[in-house]
């Protein structure tokens, strides 16, 4: 037996074809993903191990795609650029006069995403999630013609202007902002605009890495008045006649137990989560661009209506079996919101997927060679 073929048994006996090297990458992310609890909130250390998770998750591409990235030009031309680029932000990315005594920007970032009083945990995942599209994709990232295109220049000098009024100003998501386009730009700036077309998703998606969870209570509070509201009514009309609304609160008509449409419970977390859900989805499952407005304009209805659902649940098990029923499923059912909104963002995928035009969302299928009629 060969070395070539042990090693190809040695591949199938693990799940997708895994390397070794992958499982040791996979470890690293549980690793990663484990420091970032609240208990290792502003400990220093954390943010190389998930550094090095990214890393190594970045490395796990190039090798799966191997093919491909050798048909790329100007790879370490990239590599160099992106190198000093990440460095810049790394030791002059954030002011220390404000309220971290870090220079580096990514350690900023990682600050917000594991921050206890903060919803940003979806910024630890996100670039993952962009790095195994990214693969998904690779055979059309590389179908075009590749090479410079020095006009990215101008997009790359926007991006160290944001980086520059954000530093300044001492408003970090400026500079996140300025950093990730920075990076896109050097990535057309290397391999050029077909290149940036291809590739505008996934990489869109790191939009979702710019904290502004502190931003969104104008936002928030609509939600949560919102989602009051409706259970108000809907508890009037028989789930629970005596409810009571104070503001965002909810009460029985004795006022000994009170259901609090809390800033976690308004649709805002499962908001940002359902709009990279339904953008993923959209891109994926779908080529005309209105159809991927909807499924990500269809993410807000939809967290507010799982909300919706939780909540009545919540009340009616309270009224049936007691307040410390309710209590415990406020507490634990918050699955519902998600399972509700999906299963509805499924339905309406299956209607998209049913309306006309279909010919916009893929190339129609040309007959076979052996399927066309024998000229006479």
């Amino acid at each position: 037996m060969t070395t070539s073929d042990s090693e190809a048994q040695r591949r199938q006996l693990l799940p997708y074809s895994l390397q070794p090297h992958e499982i040791g990458l996979l470890i690293l992310l549980g690793a990663a993903f484990y420091v970032s609890d609240g208990d290792f909130f502003r400990e220093s250390w954390p943010v190389y191990v998930f550094s090095a998770a990214v890393l190594a998750g970045v490395l796990a591409l190039i090798f799966r795609c191997r093919e491909q990235w050798r048909q790329m030009p100007n790879k370490w031309f990239f590599c160099s650029l992106t190198a000093a680029w990440v460095a810049l932000f790394a030791f002059l990315g954030n002011t220390t006069v404000n309220y971290s005594d870090s220079p580096s920007l990514l350690t900023w970032m990682y600050s917000q995403y594991t921050s206890p009083a903060l919803d940003e945990g979806h910024g630890l995942l996100i670039p993952f999630v962009v790095l195994a599209l990214y693969w998904w994709k690779r055979k059309e990232l590389v179908s075009r013609p590749l090479g410079l295109w020095w006009p990215a220049l101008g997009l790359f000098g926007f991006a160290l202007l944001l980086h520059l009024v954000g530093f300044m100003a001492q408003q970090q998501r400026l500079s996140v902002m300025g950093f990730l386009l920075g990076l896109y730009a050097l990535t057309g700036l290397a391999w050029g605009w077909n290149w940036l077309k291809a590739s505008f998703f996934p990489y869109f998606l790191l939009v979702f890495c710019v904290p502004v969870s502190e931003y969104a209570t104008t936002l928030t509070m609509p939600l949560r008045l919102l989602v009051a509201r409706i259970v108000e009514i809907i508890g009037h009309l028989g789930l629970a006649p005596d409810l009571i609304r104070e503001g965002t609160q909810l009460f029985d008509a004795q006022h000994t137990f009170g259901y609090e449409v809390a800033a976690a419970c308004s649709g805002i977390r499962s908001l940002v989560a359902l709009f990279a859900l339904m953008t993923i989805y959209g891109f994926i499952n779908f080529k005309s661009p209105w159809k991927r407005v909807v499924m990500m304009l269809v993410s807000m209805p939809l967290a507010v209506l799982g909300n919706v659902v939780r909540l009545c649940f919540t009340i009616g098990v309270a009224e049936s079996f007691g307040q410390k029923a309710g209590k415990a499923v406020e507490t634990d059912a918050g699955y519902l919101t998600f399972a509700v909104a999906l299963g509805c963002a499924y339905l309406i995928s299956r209607w998209l997927e049913k309306t006309p035009h279909q010919e916009n969302d893929g190339p129609p299928e040309q007959p076979a060679l052996a399927d066309k009629p024998a000229t006479p």
